[in-house]
Protein backbone atom coordinates (compact mmCIF):
# COMPACT_ATOMS: atom_id res chain seq x y z
CA UNK A 1 0.00 0.00 0.00
CA UNK A 2 2.85 2.32 0.75
CA UNK A 3 4.98 1.54 -2.11
CA UNK A 4 1.66 1.94 -4.13
CA UNK A 5 1.55 5.63 -3.13
CA UNK A 6 5.21 6.09 -3.36
CA UNK A 7 4.93 5.49 -7.04
CA UNK A 8 1.80 7.49 -7.36
CA UNK A 9 3.62 10.78 -5.97
CA UNK A 10 6.34 9.75 -8.20
CA UNK A 11 3.99 10.03 -11.37
CA UNK A 12 2.24 12.98 -10.24
CA UNK A 13 5.62 14.77 -9.11
CA UNK A 14 6.90 13.65 -13.00
CA UNK A 15 3.81 15.44 -14.36
CA UNK A 16 4.04 18.33 -12.64
CA UNK A 17 7.36 18.53 -14.08
CA UNK A 18 6.69 17.94 -17.32
CA UNK A 19 3.80 20.50 -17.40
CA UNK A 20 6.20 23.06 -15.87
CA UNK A 21 8.66 21.87 -18.61
CA UNK A 22 6.85 22.06 -21.65
CA UNK A 23 4.99 25.65 -20.12
CA UNK A 24 8.90 26.87 -19.98
CA UNK A 25 9.55 25.67 -23.50
CA UNK A 26 5.87 27.28 -24.70
CA UNK A 27 7.15 30.79 -23.29
CA UNK A 28 10.81 30.36 -24.64
CA UNK A 29 9.03 29.91 -27.86
CA UNK A 30 6.67 33.44 -27.63
CA UNK A 31 9.77 35.44 -26.67
CA UNK A 32 12.30 33.91 -29.71
CA UNK A 33 8.80 34.58 -31.48
CA UNK A 34 8.25 38.08 -30.08
CA UNK A 35 11.97 39.21 -31.02
CA UNK A 36 12.24 37.61 -34.63
CA UNK A 37 8.80 39.86 -34.84
CA UNK A 38 10.51 42.78 -33.18
CA UNK A 39 13.22 42.60 -35.59
CA UNK A 40 13.32 43.48 -39.40
CA UNK A 41 15.81 44.45 -42.34
CA UNK A 42 15.72 47.63 -44.83
CA UNK A 43 17.77 48.64 -47.42
CA UNK A 44 18.23 52.71 -46.73
CA UNK A 45 20.46 56.13 -47.43
CA UNK A 46 21.25 58.05 -44.67
CA UNK A 47 20.03 61.14 -45.46
CA UNK A 48 20.93 62.76 -42.35
CA UNK A 49 22.38 62.41 -38.75
CA UNK A 50 22.46 64.07 -35.64
CA UNK A 51 24.78 63.37 -32.11
CA UNK A 52 23.05 62.16 -29.66
CA UNK A 53 23.97 61.30 -25.89
CA UNK A 54 27.91 59.95 -25.34
CA UNK A 55 28.07 57.66 -28.40
CA UNK A 56 25.03 57.34 -30.22
CA UNK A 57 23.81 58.92 -33.22
CA UNK A 58 20.48 59.86 -34.41
CA UNK A 59 19.80 58.85 -38.00
CA UNK A 60 17.54 59.80 -40.60
CA UNK A 61 17.44 57.02 -43.39
CA UNK A 62 15.21 57.08 -46.62
CA UNK A 63 13.96 53.59 -47.28
CA UNK A 64 12.10 51.93 -50.10
CA UNK A 65 9.15 50.06 -47.99
CA UNK A 66 9.10 51.83 -44.60
CA UNK A 67 9.71 55.67 -46.47
CA UNK A 68 11.64 58.15 -44.12
CA UNK A 69 12.19 57.07 -40.89
CA UNK A 70 14.50 57.89 -38.15
CA UNK A 71 16.49 55.20 -35.59
CA UNK A 72 19.49 55.19 -33.24
CA UNK A 73 22.68 53.69 -33.56
CA UNK A 74 24.16 53.32 -30.24
CA UNK A 75 27.60 53.40 -29.86
CA UNK A 76 29.05 54.61 -33.04
CA UNK A 77 30.50 57.84 -32.46
CA UNK A 78 32.98 55.18 -30.19
CA UNK A 79 36.31 54.52 -31.90
CA UNK A 80 35.78 50.78 -31.60
CA UNK A 81 32.78 50.57 -33.34
CA UNK A 82 32.44 48.54 -36.52
CA UNK A 83 29.13 49.89 -37.80
CA UNK A 84 30.23 53.43 -37.47
CA UNK A 85 31.88 53.55 -41.32
CA UNK A 86 28.65 51.71 -43.07
CA UNK A 87 25.87 54.70 -41.64
CA UNK A 88 28.04 57.34 -43.24
CA UNK A 89 25.55 60.28 -44.29
CA UNK A 90 25.00 59.46 -48.47
CA UNK A 91 25.96 55.76 -48.01
CA UNK A 92 23.42 52.91 -49.21
CA UNK A 93 22.93 50.36 -46.60
CA UNK A 94 21.52 47.27 -45.28
CA UNK A 95 20.34 47.76 -42.10
CA UNK A 96 19.00 45.38 -39.51
CA UNK A 97 16.39 47.29 -36.86
CA UNK A 98 15.43 46.48 -33.59
CA UNK A 99 11.96 47.65 -31.68
CA UNK A 100 13.30 47.87 -28.40
CA UNK A 101 10.04 48.73 -25.94
CA UNK A 102 12.72 50.80 -24.13
CA UNK A 103 13.12 52.93 -26.78
CA UNK A 104 11.11 55.46 -29.30
CA UNK A 105 13.15 54.94 -31.99
CA UNK A 106 14.12 51.55 -33.44
CA UNK A 107 17.55 50.43 -32.83
CA UNK A 108 20.30 49.64 -35.33
CA UNK A 109 21.59 46.15 -34.19
CA UNK A 110 23.18 45.44 -37.80
CA UNK A 111 25.44 47.53 -40.87
CA UNK A 112 26.51 46.68 -44.03
CA UNK A 113 27.17 49.46 -46.59
CA UNK A 114 26.07 48.51 -50.23
CA UNK A 115 27.22 51.20 -52.03
CA UNK A 116 29.79 54.34 -50.47
CA UNK A 117 29.47 56.56 -53.36
CA UNK A 118 33.47 57.74 -52.60
CA UNK A 119 33.46 58.41 -55.64
CA UNK A 120 30.63 61.76 -55.12
CA UNK A 121 32.72 62.62 -51.70
CA UNK A 122 36.17 63.02 -53.27
CA UNK A 123 34.79 65.84 -55.57
CA UNK A 124 33.83 69.13 -53.49
CA UNK A 125 31.07 70.35 -56.25
CA UNK A 126 29.18 66.73 -55.99
CA UNK A 127 29.03 67.30 -51.73
CA UNK A 128 27.46 69.98 -52.38
CA UNK A 129 24.73 68.75 -54.81
CA UNK A 130 24.13 65.47 -53.11
CA UNK A 131 23.83 67.77 -49.79
CA UNK A 132 21.07 70.04 -51.68
CA UNK A 133 19.38 66.50 -52.27
CA UNK A 134 19.48 65.38 -48.71
CA UNK A 135 18.06 68.59 -47.49
CA UNK A 136 15.18 68.11 -50.14
CA UNK A 137 14.13 64.66 -49.31
CA UNK A 138 14.32 65.67 -45.46
CA UNK A 139 12.06 68.58 -46.25
CA UNK A 140 9.59 67.51 -48.41
CA UNK A 141 9.26 63.70 -47.48
CA UNK A 142 7.37 62.86 -44.10
CA UNK A 143 7.83 60.43 -41.97
CA UNK A 144 6.92 56.44 -41.88
CA UNK A 145 5.30 57.13 -45.30
CA UNK A 146 5.94 54.67 -48.06
CA UNK A 147 7.02 56.02 -51.12
CA UNK A 148 8.96 53.62 -53.62
CA UNK A 149 9.76 55.81 -56.72
CA UNK A 150 11.04 58.69 -54.02
CA UNK A 151 13.44 55.68 -53.28
CA UNK A 152 14.69 54.22 -55.99
CA UNK A 153 14.96 58.22 -57.68
CA UNK A 154 17.50 59.03 -55.13
CA UNK A 155 19.04 56.09 -55.41
CA UNK A 156 19.31 56.23 -59.32
CA UNK A 157 20.61 60.00 -58.51
CA UNK A 158 23.34 59.50 -56.52
CA UNK A 159 24.43 56.35 -59.31
CA UNK A 160 24.22 59.12 -61.98
CA UNK A 161 26.20 61.54 -60.27
CA UNK A 162 28.65 59.21 -59.44
CA UNK A 163 28.70 57.43 -62.84
CA UNK A 164 29.85 60.48 -64.87
CA UNK A 165 32.71 60.02 -67.35
CA UNK A 166 34.18 62.07 -70.34
CA UNK A 167 32.03 59.75 -72.52
CA UNK A 168 28.75 61.44 -71.84
CA UNK A 169 30.16 64.14 -74.25
CA UNK A 170 29.28 66.41 -71.65
CA UNK A 171 31.20 68.43 -68.73
CA UNK A 172 30.85 67.55 -65.55
CA UNK A 173 29.15 70.20 -64.58
CA UNK A 174 26.16 70.14 -67.18
CA UNK A 175 26.37 66.82 -66.53
CA UNK A 176 25.83 67.32 -62.59
CA UNK A 177 23.24 70.41 -63.76
CA UNK A 178 20.98 68.37 -65.65
CA UNK A 179 21.00 65.15 -63.16
CA UNK A 180 19.76 67.21 -60.42
CA UNK A 181 17.81 69.30 -62.51
CA UNK A 182 15.87 66.26 -63.52
CA UNK A 183 15.83 65.41 -59.65
CA UNK A 184 13.96 68.23 -58.66
CA UNK A 185 11.15 67.97 -61.67
CA UNK A 186 10.72 64.12 -60.67
CA UNK A 187 10.38 64.60 -57.12
CA UNK A 188 8.35 67.27 -57.61
CA UNK A 189 5.88 65.34 -60.13
CA UNK A 190 5.53 62.18 -57.70
CA UNK A 191 5.42 63.74 -54.69
CA UNK A 192 1.73 65.59 -56.53
CA UNK A 193 3.58 69.22 -56.49
CA UNK A 194 3.89 69.80 -59.74
CA UNK A 195 1.87 68.17 -63.06
CA UNK A 196 3.81 66.14 -66.02
CA UNK A 197 5.21 68.56 -68.56
CA UNK A 198 4.94 71.72 -66.54
CA UNK A 199 8.17 73.33 -65.74
CA UNK A 200 8.01 76.66 -63.39
CA UNK A 201 10.14 79.45 -63.98
CA UNK A 202 12.33 79.98 -61.05
CA UNK A 203 12.20 76.34 -59.57
CA UNK A 204 14.03 77.24 -56.61
CA UNK A 205 11.52 80.20 -55.66
CA UNK A 206 8.81 77.57 -56.45
CA UNK A 207 9.95 74.94 -54.05
CA UNK A 208 10.86 77.40 -51.43
CA UNK A 209 7.11 78.89 -51.57
CA UNK A 210 6.00 74.84 -51.17
CA UNK A 211 8.49 74.63 -48.14
CA UNK A 212 8.16 78.01 -46.99
CA UNK A 213 11.54 78.08 -45.79
CA UNK A 214 14.84 78.90 -47.58
CA UNK A 215 16.94 76.38 -48.84
CA UNK A 216 20.09 76.15 -46.98
CA UNK A 217 22.09 73.74 -49.25
CA UNK A 218 20.84 75.39 -52.51
CA UNK A 219 22.74 78.73 -51.05
CA UNK A 220 25.86 77.15 -50.77
CA UNK A 221 25.80 75.63 -53.47
CA UNK A 222 28.08 78.28 -55.40
CA UNK A 223 30.35 78.04 -53.14
CA UNK A 224 30.96 74.30 -53.90
CA UNK A 225 31.38 75.33 -57.77
CA UNK A 226 34.01 77.89 -57.02
CA UNK A 227 36.76 76.69 -59.26
CA UNK A 228 40.36 78.27 -57.49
Amino acid sequence: MTENRYYRRQKAEKSVFNLFYSAIRFLYSVICLLNIMRSYKTEGIVVKRKNFGEADRILTILTPNYGKIQVRAPGVRRITSRRSSHIELLNLTLLTLYRSSHSFLPIVTEAHSQEEFLLIKKTLEKIGLTYYICELIDAFCAQNQENRKVFFLVKDTLFKLSNYSLSNNETMQQWNNKTIDNFEEELLVSLGFLPKQHRPLDKKIFIESILEKKLFAKRLLPVFLERP
